[in-house]
């Protein structure tokens, strides 16, 4: 069984969404400690050419806090100016109205918790997807509190009965194969090839938010992006 674990994001890019397709089983990280300046609360959106910010409103957020006890701040015309933000960019993209739908259901839907608002999402743009991955929550997991970094993914891994560990490629620093081998868990890495596809007619910019993938291309697009990757071993 493949497993993959990452900390839920806002709208996060492709990759994100490559590990989710690519596991059987996915985890999302939500009693880990909530990073700032990060993407768990933010992405980036074409505008006029351009890689710009959407945000997350919240509440306390803090590094001392875990991305579970973090609130968001509900407000209505916070949202309404978000989803006005989305339109004026994108209302002209080939695939607007069915990818605006599901934006405005994620947006819209009045959560205040974050990890439960992220969890949602992820939910329904891999339904979007048509990504059929289970999907479990950390928090979930009776396991070993004390456990920090590697070890407690290992340990995770244990408990669900994985036998290989999937990371994006920037994990590769945070992991050893040696530690894996010895608990007898393969371990691998998913590295994004190059990806492009028409947006308008600008130059393409890399690496923004899924919102952007699913407003210039089909379904069936998607499919093969989704699969644009290579597994990196040791």
């Amino acid at each position: 069984m493949k497993l993959g674990i990452m900390q839920p994001y806002f709208f996060p890019y492709i990759g994100y969404w490559q590990l989710i397709n690519a596991v059987d089983k996915y985890v999302i990280y939500d009693d880990v400690n909530f990073i700032k300046g990060g993407w768990i609360n933010r992405n980036q959106i074409l505008m006029d050419g351009e890689a710009k910010y959407i945000n997350l409103q919240m509440r306390g957020a803090s590094p001392n806090k875990l991305i579970k006890e973090v609130e968001l701040s509900v407000d209505p015309v916070y949202n309404k100016k978000l989803l006005k933000k989305i339109e004026s960019c994108y209302k002209n993209a080939p695939y607007y109205l069915q990818a605006f739908e599901v934006i405005e259901d994620i947006i819209s839907q009045g959560e205040k918790n974050l990890a439960k608002y992220l969890e949602y999402a992820i939910q329904k743009v891999s339904n979007y997807l048509s990504i059929d991955t289970e999907i479990v929550i950390s928090s979930s997991i009776n396991k070993n509190e004390n456990l920090k970094g590697e070890n407690k993914v290992i340990e995770i891994c244990k408990l669900l009965g994985a036998k290989e560990y999937l990371n994006a490629i920037g994990g590769q620093k945070l992991y050893s194969y040696e530690n894996f081998s010895k608990n007898f868990l393969e371990l691998n890495f998913i590295k994004t090839e190059e990806i492009q596809y028409k947006q308008f007619n600008n130059q393409f910019v890399p690496n923004l938010s899924i919102i952007d993938v699913i407003m210039f291309n089909s379904k069936e697009e998607i499919d093969k992006i989704l699969n644009t990757y290579t597994l990196v071993a040791k």
